[in-house]
């Protein structure tokens, strides 16, 4: 297609006005990973919280185990500021109780092995069942496989308060978020297994884009352009749909799926699309 996208630095009054008259919250999940001076170690038994019983650990944010990996949410946030507010809270309770056991965060680690001693119990060979979905084809997806029974990975999931068409907002964030991610996010392990486009969960208050992995939770800068980004498909994701021509469609699948980072750099120019 020839038309580019309007960003949010090229944006005219009057789009301006429309995204401030689009009403959205934003939240996430995110799953992280302790470790000791020599290895990655598994949470099971020592962080606390489950799915069912998240551990609530303060302003409306809570802790959980997720597999070996560490997983915090945060309330819904109207802005930017609480946005990064909300992640920072949570960041520094897990690091706290990280140090106490002696351990640390595995800052920008979205993927790593556990040694076996890290992965005998049940917890942590068992992943989530609940299925998440295919934007492009409305399918589930299918379960990852992989022949490294010691690989594990963090996802850096976005959940997106809205009324919009769900469909057409994670299309839309696959180039507002997908895109550039494969610029950004060092890790390429993961998406092997994790992340493909269009990786979606519908919920009551709208949808978990489940593309991204945790590599944009450790800077604010990271998290306000995420943030960003969100009212940005949120304003402009029925036009976006509209104007997007299947082969382009197509291409933006394939430039995530692959990690392919020249069609991500061609991409970025041809749409105008904003970095961190």
């Amino acid at each position: 297609m020839d038309t580019m996208m309007t960003t949010g630095v090229t944006m005219t009054n009057n789009q301006e006005m429309k995204m401030m008259n689009n009403i959205f919250t934003v939240g996430c999940d995110p799953e992280l990973f302790f470790r000791n001076q020599e290895k990655l170690i598994s949470v099971v038994g020592i962080l606390g919280g489950s799915k069912t019983n998240p551990f609530p650990i303060g302003n409306g944010c809570a802790i959980q185990e997720d597999n070996v990996a560490a997983e915090f949410c945060i309330p819904p946030a109207n802005d930017a500021k609480e946005f990064v507010a909300s992640i920072n809270f949570a960041l520094s309770d897990i690091n706290n109780r990280a140090a106490k056991l002696g351990l640390t965060l595995a800052a920008l680690t979205a993927s790593g092995e556990f040694s076996k001693d890290q992965l005998n119990n049940r917890q942590a060979r068992t992943f989530g069942c609940d299925p998440d979905f295919n934007a492009y084809t409305g399918e589930p997806n299918p379960r990852p496989r992989t022949d490294n029974k010691l690989l594990r990975s963090a996802g850096g999931h976005v959940h997106v308060g809205t009324d919009k068409d769900i469909v057409n907002v994670v299309q839309t964030l696959d180039l507002l978020l997908g895109v550039p991610s494969v610029l950004i996010d060092k890790d390429e392990e993961r998406r092997k297994l994790y992340g493909k486009a269009g990786c979606f969960r519908p919920k009551p208050y709208g949808v978990e884009y489940r593309t991204l992995s945790n590599f944009w939770i450790w800077n604010n800068k990271t998290i306000e352009w995420v943030y960003h980004r969100v009212g940005e498909a949120i304003s402009f994701c029925d036009e976006f749909i509209k104007e997007v021509s299947p082969e382009e469609t197509q291409r933006i699948v394939n430039t995530i799926n692959n990690n392919d980072k020249d069609t991500a750099e061609l991409l970025v120019n041809k749409w105008s699309l904003v970095l961190p």
